[in-house]
């Protein structure tokens, strides 16, 4: 019986479609199609509206003149001279003062209460964790009015300014303190601290990896300070002391003199500050807790005191959990600072895209500016908390 040859199929190629790489390149570059269509669409309705209101586009405003003042400027600007581009700096300068000094306050301030929720102390703890579930769950619009209205506003007025030690006034235009007056030598002070600085951190350095060879503990917060304040002290002196303060004057009607610290910087520094210090607070606990018991015990073995173990044992290893919740109150404490626009605080928000906003018309270009802003000062920060949070972690053999 003859065998029928049968022949062996051989399998087709297969659609370029059905392959996975392809068909990705393909739902990729339509979803780009679509938010390009988007981002058209969008722009070309925002540019046929502004015509239909006859308002120009662009950034030619940015040089025109303000026409107006800002109470708080950390540069020159006036109302007659600067431009609607000077005041753009002048709002983001102020932001930048109260979210970099707030960051550091908050810190401090959660970090003190984080660790006394841990405390042994029953009244310190039971204060700690009353301060953190009052202020996380106020919101945080309602602490700056309460700190504006309730507490700042109702203080007596110029004429009667309460007088504190150092010829410093308080009253409901803010905190008169005396105004430096710097002389030409003073850039030599300014000089040695950032060198001081620069030695601290090099000593810093050394002192650590001398204590993982030898064991050797150094002194490191005191030659810390000593530099930081010693140098720049001894130059200060050595340069015949320039510096001098003007001192307020109460007249019998008014303060002259005197650098004046207004109540809305005060008010949006202290409820920013006491409301993100009850985040931190958090974080520091569950970082504290998150290291394991018998690190303490291990301490405590070898004759470490609660204090030493704390700061040589538990926060150390605390910090990599630490971080990057950190860094996300980071953020917001700068963020929340645009609030600052119902208290009366000149930031960027109230300045740029409240003042300039109104007065120009100019709503995308301004609000895609302030956008763009905060958007770098985001990045930014979450870059350099990145790079501190890499040199923290572990780091295998």
């Amino acid at each position: 019986m003859t065998s029928i040859p049968t022949e062996t199929a051989q399998p087709g190629k297969a659609s370029l479609f059905y392959d996975p790489k392809i068909r990705g390149y393909v739902y990729q570059l339509a979803l780009l199609a679509l938010v390009a269509f988007l981002v058209w669409s969008a722009a070309s309705n925002a540019i046929e509206n502004l015509r239909a209101q006859k308002i120009a586009s662009g950034f030619g405003f940015w040089n025109n003149v303000a026409g107006f003042d800002v109470n708080q400027k950390l540069i020159p600007f006036s109302a007659s001279g600067s431009t609607y581009g000077q005041a753009f700096w002048v709002g983001l300068l102020n932001t930048l003062l109260v979210a970099s000094i707030g960051i550091v306050l908050s810190t401090i301030l959660g970090f003190f209460v984080g660790v006394a929720r841990l405390s042994s102390n029953w009244v310190l703890a039971k204060l700690a964790m009353v301060y953190v579930e009052v202020i996380r769950n106020l919101p945080l619009l309602l602490q700056l009015f309460f700190w504006y209205n309730a507490v700042l506003k109702p203080l007596p007025d110029a004429r009667n300014s309460i007088a504190l030690p150092g010829s410093i006034f308080l009253n409901n235009r803010g905190l008169i303190l005396p105004n430096p007056q710097f002389g030409p030598a003073f850039q030599w002070v300014v000089i040695a601290f950032f060198l001081a600085v620069v030695a601290a951190i090099v000593f810093y350095r050394w002192s650590k990896t001398q204590q993982a060879r030898t064991g050797t503990q150094y002194p490191n917060g005191l030659i810390t300070l000593g530099l930081i304040l010693g140098v720049p002290l001894l130059v200060f002196f050595m340069a015949g002391s320039p510096l001098s303060f003007e001192l307020p004057q109460q007249g019998r009607f008014n303060l002259t003199g005197g650098l004046q610290i207004f109540p809305e910087f005060v008010a949006l520094l202290i409820g920013l500050t006491t409301y993100t210090a009850g985040f931190i607070a958090e974080v520091v606990r569950a970082g504290i807790l998150a290291v394991s018991k018998g690190q303490t015990e291990a301490a405590h073995a070898l004759g470490l005191r609660p204090g030493p173990t704390l700061k040589l044992v538990v926060i150390p290893q605390a910090m990599r959990v630490i971080i990057p919740p950190l860094t996300s109150n980071y953020l917001n404490l700068t963020k929340n600072s645009s609030l600052a626009v119902a208290i009366g605080y000149p930031d960027l928000v109230q300045v740029f895209t409240g003042t300039v906003l109104n007065q120009t018309g100019q709503a995308v270009e301004v609000v895609a500016i302030t956008m763009a802003v905060y958007l770098t000062i985001s990045l930014v920060t979450s870059l350099f908390m990145n790079i501190y949070n890499k040199r923290m972690a572990l780091v295998e053999r």
